[in-house]
């Protein structure tokens, strides 16, 4: 039989729900903060790419790629800093199980699009550097790295029991 969270959580670790929303936002924030330098950090040193000289010499795909790139890190960026609006816009409205809720989902689909980013990232300059086979080589490398490390590894630990409180 499944116990259900708040049931769970009243009774392992004597929190009431609102105790819980608390805890879960403020684990939500200490990961953001983590992930949020490093993505900001990397829009900023694509944003200046354009303007380095070799840039007109890039090829239509070296291009696409750094586009997609830029697009990813944007989006990684607005997803991982949106939480953060929410619960200005939302406070004292007692609407922190909702922020919580599309806050964990904006985290998840941010880290996809950061994971993106940084794929896009090697791509480039592995493409620059060393060939563009290599560049593709590298690219799928670190994509399936990320996949096993960011999302099958922990997947596998959830397993069919209740969800984490």
């Amino acid at each position: 039989m499944r116990v259900p969270d708040d049931a769970w959580n009243r009774v392992a670790r004597g929190e009431t729900e609102t105790e819980r929303l608390d805890r879960n936002w403020n684990s939500l924030v200490q990961e953001l903060r983590v992930v949020q330098t490093g993505v900001q950090f990397l829009v900023g040193a694509l944003l200046i790419v354009p303007f380095q000289a070799g840039f007109a010499e890039l090829s239509d795909r070296e291009r696409a790629v750094y586009l997609a790139t830029v697009a990813a890190a944007f989006g990684a960026t607005v997803l991982l800093v949106a939480p953060v609006s929410w619960h200005r816009i939302l406070f004292r409205r007692h609407r922190l199980a909702n922020v919580v809720a599309a806050a964990h989902r904006c985290a998840i689909a941010g880290l996809a699009l950061l994971g993106v980013a940084l794929v896009g990232s090697l791509v480039l300059v592995v493409d620059i550097v060393v060939h563009p086979a290599a560049g593709s080589a590298a690219g799928a490398l670190v994509a399936v790295s990320f996949l096993i490390a960011w999302l099958i590894s922990p997947w596998r630990w959830r397993g069919p029991g209740r969800r984490a409180g």
